[in-house]
């Protein structure tokens, strides 16, 4: 049957499926699209490898602007942080817990996912560059380690966001325009435009432009204390502190001077007042930004394109609720909250084609400026010195005077990220059964912040004006800084990393190949910098030479320090005498893939990934509470590399003559030493640091299927299954964090998704259409720290009602051992659930070749899910979506 160009239009909009072949007696078929997962330019059906991607076309269909957004329809992706800005990759299931990048962005793991804007990585530790999504040629994801040919941090996977490059063939002109409506939120709307035109024969331009607003839904309510407020409790800030509220001794040796005061209950506690600050929707999002591109064709051989990218994304307030406050958009802030994101990043690459190759150098300069402003009031709720900051006590015999005053905190941070790569690559061009790709590759990191925290009362402490340790600042003057700051972090972190790669493919026969590839790689890591408290840059040369003049002189004793090195608590042997900590490996990816017919491709791969390590700025460091498992425990000097060895066998077929598509891949991963963040201010520091908590497995399934069902209808969906759990888990870690046995966070067992889009024939050239999408996530657990107990204990104090979230108890993983905490209170162990749910999306259009007029509804059934559960104020906030939104869409091309 001869298909009609409505077919044509049905499968122009399919994900994987943009454009369409046309054989003799078997009319439409699906057709892939090309990738360039393995640096070479391939079909998607072609690849040897689990890779998914969605078109240009597919994404404005779709109405997808961000990742977030693209995740929905990547069932083995997660997306999670607390809003825009500041978010973290995950796939496959090899998550751990990332530190709350409010606290310091400079002391963050490295991502397990590698972010690619076209050829240039532009991932950053905890805060991935977030990349508006307009002009886009294709979104490829490729599951599983990515290490040979795209380096660190394609441990579990690489997201590549390819755009829309200057075309030499045409002028052409466009926009898209967004109007929505969130319930009982602000208004949102956004604008997109695009022009390419050939200046020359052989030069041409691309220039597109965006902006838009994201209204706000989450309220800044009045606190109050009779409601699911903030109460406060000196309960809590006494036990947090080493129960010093109810010592005499202790009040006298943390200048509390009242022995009046003998229990926490005679210490009022001065609740905080947020009036000025009350504020209906006020969790805003504004993304403004350009890309310019130039292609020039300097012969017929060789070919230059560059490209600079430049953005800002402003946001104010925050995207997560209180739990224990009525309703799911609610919120107590006591401070004013905003972040500014702002970068550049410029990028060229050189092609050229010679007699027997063709060659690639690419390269690129990011650079990147956050501002941030934050609540900090949280501190109060776990910070070690909670009670000697908060709390007055006077020698008088009024004690009314003796309370804990108002605990407002804030917390701001100036951070400036750059990022220099640079790599050349060759690919094989001969006619033979045999095709090479190699490479070196060079990437220089910078991330350098002042961080400055308001921990202490002004009323205690009027003239604290905190200067850094030796008056020596490496991003500031050193101070004195504001009276008002009790903190601070002025750090510079430096990775340099240098790589050569290589792929090696063997036609065996017409239809088997085999191809192995490595990459060997050695990086350099360095910290400098100081707290208020700590020589960072001393500190770590102290641990690279051992020097034990040197250990002393930064307040380390050096005969213990010895001993814990001895006995392998510490290691230390990756620091030279600079300080500078290098780590070098081979790493490995072996593959055989069996073309079985033109429409079915098997596969097997093998494949290693790993992240490099982490030094800490605090390593070295005994922890305050010396009970339990916590006696003797020593902050690691560093986080060892973590490494995935992955295996994989897969299959991409079209059947029933190219109307059905199933790609589907089996894998089980085995990793080492898997890195996490620890925040532990009431046992250990208040700084974060990174340790290594134990080795784990994550065995998984993964398919996605596409349907013609007839000539107007496309059904799509996929699917992931995963097992994960923790194989072992470090001594010092037990009864802390999770145990063997358990499941790592964020990830769900099953998720999945179902899209299907309609089009239907109107007067004219016009086309009717409808789309729909529905996607399940399951249950998946918060974190690594089996705290939520602890959590719930003091949210029960702090607001007078616990929060009601889920919690999996997991206490019996340690035959009844129980977490503890600084004053030797024992809890149950137990991880907080981020609940299953399910998001709908509808939207019917009406469209021909230029234009499109479409009204959606986003969250049809107004769906508040549980994206990620925050515990870093020590009290529960969870992260959520925006509620049922219905807007139009309009767009207009010209070409």
């Amino acid at each position: 049957m001869q298909k009609t160009r409505l077919s044509y239009a049905v499968l122009a909009a399919l994900a994987t499926t943009p454009t369409l072949a046309q054989e003799a007696n078997t009319g439409a078929k699906l057709e892939t699209i090309e990738v360039t997962a393995t640096k070479r330019t391939e079909s998607i059906q072609d690849v040897p490898v689990a890779v998914s991607a969605l078109n240009g076309e597919t994404l404005e269909n779709l109405g997808i602007d961000s990742f977030q957004d693209y995740v929905e329809f990547l069932p083995n992706v997660v997306f999670q942080g607390t809003g825009p800005g500041m978010n973290e990759i995950y796939i496959r299931g090899a998550a751990t817990t990332q530190s709350n990048i409010m606290l310091s962005s400079v002391q963050a793991l490295q991502p397990s996912v590698a972010f690619y804007l076209d050829e240039q990585p532009v991932s950053m530790a905890g805060r991935n560059l977030d990349v508006y999504a307009t002009d886009i040629q294709r979104v490829e994801v490729l599951p599983g380690p990515q290490g040979t040919l795209f380096g660190a941090s394609s441990q579990a996977g690489t997201v590549r966001m390819i755009t829309a490059k200057p075309d030499h063939s045409g002028f052409a002109v466009g926009f898209d325009s967004n109007i929505g409506f969130t319930k009982g939120g602000e208004m949102s709307n956004a604008v997109e435009a695009y022009f390419n035109m050939p200046l020359t024969d052989d030069l041409a331009v691309r220039v597109a432009a965006y902006n838009d607003r994201q209204g706000g839904w989450i309220d800044n309510i009045l606190n109050d204390p009779g409601n699911g407020g903030y109460i406060g409790s000196a309960q809590v800030i006494s036990r947090i502190s080493g129960g010093v509220l109810t010592n005499p001794a202790e009040m006298d040796a943390n200048r509390i001077t009242n022995p009046a005061i003998s229990s926490p209950e005679d210490a009022d506690v001065v609740s905080p007042r947020n009036d000025s600050l009350v504020e209906d929707d006020f969790n805003d999002a504004v993304y403004a930004g350009a890309r310019f591109g130039l292609s020039y064709h300097i012969n017929e051989d060789w070919d230059l394109l560059v490209q600079h990218t430049q953005q800002t994304l402003e946001t104010e307030g925050v995207f997560a609720y209180d739990p224990n406050l009525e309703g799911e958009s609610s919120t107590n802030r006591f401070q004013p909250e905003e972040n500014n994101d702002e970068f550049g990043l410029t990028t060229w690459t050189l092609e050229g084609r010679m007699e027997k190759l063709d060659m690639v150098y690419t390269g690129g300069y990011l650079d990147r400026e956050i501002d941030t402003l934050a609540d900090y009031t949280g501190y109060t709720n776990g910070g070690l010195f909670s009670a000697y900051y908060v709390c007055s006590y006077n020698a008088s015999d009024d004690t009314s005077e003796d309370r804990c005053l108002d605990p407002t905190k804030f917390f701001r941070e100036d951070t400036t990220s750059t990022r220099s790569t640079h790599e050349l690559r060759f690919n094989t061009t001969m006619d033979t059964p045999w095709r090479v790709t190699a490479g070196l590759f060079y990437d220089n990191q910078e991330v350098a912040t002042v961080g400055q925290f308001n921990i202490a009362s002004t009323e205690l402490f009027p003239d604290m004006a905190r200067t850094l340790v030796g008056n020596e600042g490496i991003n500031s003057d050193g101070g004195p800084f504001p009276a008002d700051i009790s903190f601070i972090n002025d750090i510079t972190h430096t990775i340099e990393q240098v790589a050569v790669f290589g792929q090696f493919e063997y036609d065996i026969t017409d239809s088997l190949t085999a191809s192995v590839g490595a990459r060997w790689y050695q990086i350099d890591d360095e910290y400098k910098g100081s707290t208020s408290t700590v020589d960072v840059s001393r500190r770590i040369r102290a641990f690279g030479t051992m020097d034990e003049s040197e250990l002393a002189a930064v307040g380390l004793n050096p005969t213990l320090v010895n001993e814990a090195v001895q006995s392998g608590q510490l290691q230390v042997d990756l620091l030279d005498s600079d300080g500078v900590l290098s780590v070098d490996d081979t790493i490995w990816k072996f593959s055989l893939d069996w073309k079985v017919n033109r429409d079915i491709l098997l596969f097997a791969n093998y494949s290693e990934g790993f992240r490099p390590p982490v030094t800490n700025r605090v390593g070295g460091g005994l922890a305050t509470n010396q009970s339990g498992k916590f006696e003797n425990f020593r902050i690691p000097v560093y986080s060892t590399t973590d490494t995935l060895d992955n295996y994989e066998i897969g299959m991409k077929g079209d059947f029933f003559d190219g109307q059905v598509r199933v790609n589907a891949t089996a894998y089980y991963s085995e990793i080492s030493d898997l890195q996490t963040s620890r925040f532990d201010p009431t046992n250990i520091s208040f700084l974060v640091f990174t340790d290594n908590v134990g080795d784990a497995e994550i065995r998984g399934l993964d398919a996605d299927i596409t349907w013609l069902a007839a000539d107007d209808l496309i059904i799509s969906g996929a699917f992931s299954l995963l097992d994960t759990e923790l194989t072992s888990v470090n001594s010092e870690l037990e009864g802390i964090s999770a145990g063997v046995g358990s499941e790592l966070p964020y990830s769900a067992s099953f998720s999945g998704n179902i899209n299907a889009r309609y089009f239907f024939e109107i007067e004219g050239d016009m086309r009717g259409y409808v789309n729909g999408s529905v996607s399940y996530t399951g249950d998946r657990l918060a974190g690594m720290v089996m705290d939520a107990y602890v959590m719930e204990d003091a949210t029960q104090l702090i607001y007078g009602t616990g929060s009601g979230l889920k919690i999996e108890d997991e206490g019996d993983v340690y035959e009844g051992v129980t977490y503890s905490d600084s004053n030797g209170e024992t809890f149950r162990g137990g991880r907080y659930v981020q609940e299953a749910y399910v998001l709908a999306n509808l939207a019917v259009g009406v469209t021909n070749d230029e234009w499109k007029a479409e009204l959606y509804i986003d969250n049809v059934f107004d769906e508040h899910a549980i994206l990620n559960i925050d515990t870093q104020q020590f009290t529960p906030k969870v992260v959520t979506n925006r509620p049922r939104t219905i807007g139009i869409r309009l767009s207009y091309d010209y070409y």
